[in-house]
């Protein structure tokens, strides 16, 4: 496997005060330029950052084409991946995409990743005016009409559903030719086989189990060689799995300094994407019936649940005590409901050294591309954070990146075997 680390840019308020004091987001992005160039020296492969807009708490990467262009200039090798650019044309309309896309490219040397996704949350979808229903035609109409500006000169026009341009030469055009490498945000299983059929990377944010993975690794190869029609010039055969990650000298120790982040980070999430809008939740004696922009702290609310659920349901000192199968059966049929759930969980990735190498290894096993790491969430310190970058950069990182050149990139051609298409992936 391949390894890198996922950005939500999450900011909790704080809990003594009604909002952030004036350099919250300063040292927030301060501190994720810090992570990020020290895993670009330690060998990281990829960095991911969302695109979310008016989620307050739970995600300040409004702008992750900014956050990008920043690291173009100060980090060497470490692949810059969106993950993702929302594509319904009244939030990126797709020639901008292309331009932002193509120029970003150019100034990164060619280490761009192009991931792209539909938009989940009606507080941003309802924030441009976007028809949830047709989300889905407008991701794969504008995703397609992009890719081919970035690799058409001049690009002939379109009068689409959704979106309509006249003949322009868009510029400038990618370094990688004829594009970057396409992802597609997956959650769902569906998406997945979806990513398949259209020849791009399936970017796995359900926190899909080891057997999960294997299973549809086995059926996306199969797909990618009996029924891919490319959505773009050529195809970037890949999964890719998000997992919660903090790591420190010992089990025990990775957990505490884990800070509640992935509690934070799964019921933020669940507060945005399953609701329109609105939530209801004891906050001590008051109930919060509606989310009022500016002013609703998540946080708090948040912390105000008992221990055992922030923590996550399978925290170490329970997971001791619980087989995989209990694990499993206490788990939400829901495939979104199922990814709220192990997304607070503690994660096979915290933990020491030794036990994240023993529990990753499986994902190895299942054939996984990459594995990116959701470090910073919650309220979790920096200084904890550079840590568990660096233990796991010096620790456990070289050994899977050597298996990966020897075993899983044999392995990788021989499922690609006499695919047609032409092939522009960075794994």
């Amino acid at each position: 496997m391949k390894f890198g680390l996922f950005y939500e840019l999450q900011l909790p308020r704080p809990l003594d005060a009604e909002t952030w004091d004036p350099d919250a987001e300063t040292r927030l992005f301060e501190e994720m330029f810090e992570q990020v160039e020290l895993a670009d020296r330690l060998g990281y492969d990829y960095v991911f950052f969302v695109e979310h807009h008016f989620l307050e708490e739970y995600a300040h990467s409004t702008s992750p084409e900014i956050m990008l262009a920043g690291l173009a200039r100060t980090t060497k090798q470490i692949r810059l991946g969106h993950g993702v650019v929302q594509m319904p044309p009244a939030i990126n309309h797709p020639a901008r995409v292309a331009e932002r896309i193509s120029s970003l490219d150019v100034i990164s040397g060619g280490r761009v990743e192009f991931g792209t996704g539909e938009g989940t949350s009606m507080a941003e979808l309802g924030g441009f005016r976007v028809e949830r229903s047709l989300k889905k035609s407008m991701w794969e109409e504008g995703t397609r009409e992009c890719v081919r500006m970035m690799s058409s000169t001049p690009y002939a026009g379109y009068d689409g559903e959704h979106f309509s341009m006249p003949a322009r030469n868009v510029i400038p055009k990618p370094m990688q030719k004829p594009h970057p490498p396409l992802w597609v945000a997956a959650s769902r299983r569906e998406t997945t086989l979806l990513a398949a059929r259209f020849g791009i990377g399936s970017l796995g944010f359900g926190f899909e189990t080891p057997e999960e993975t294997a299973i549809r690794v086995e059926e996306y190869y199969r797909l990618i060689r009996e029924e891919c029609f490319p959505i773009g010039e050529a195809i970037n055969p890949g999964l890719l799995v998000l997992n919660q990650f903090m790591s420190a000298k010992t089990d025990e120790e990775a957990v505490r300094r884990s800070a509640n982040g992935p509690g934070f980070f799964s019921y933020s999430l669940g507060y945005y994407s399953t609701t329109r809008g609105t939530q209801r939740a004891e906050s001590g004696a008051r109930l919060i019936d509606e989310h009022q922009p500016g002013i609703t702290n998540i946080h708090r609310v948040f912390d105000s649940l008992p221990q055992e659920q922030k923590d996550g349901r399978t925290q170490l000192r329970e997971a001791k005590l619980m087989t995989e199968q209990q694990i499993a059966k206490s788990e939400p049929e829901e495939e979104m409901s199922r990814a709220l759930f192990r997304a607070a969980r503690s994660g096979s990735a915290i933990g020491a050294p030794d036990s994240i190498r023993k529990n990753i290894k499986r994902y190895e096993d299942a054939h996984t591309d990459i594995m990116v790491f959701n470090a910073q969430c919650g309220a979790r310190k920096h200084e904890h954070i550079m840590e568990a970058i660096e233990l796991f950069g010096t620790q456990v990182l070289p050994e899977f990146a050597e298996r990966h050149e020897k075993e899983h990139l044999p392995w990788r051609e021989r499922q690609l075997e006499g695919v047609p298409y032409p092939i522009n992936s960075s794994i």
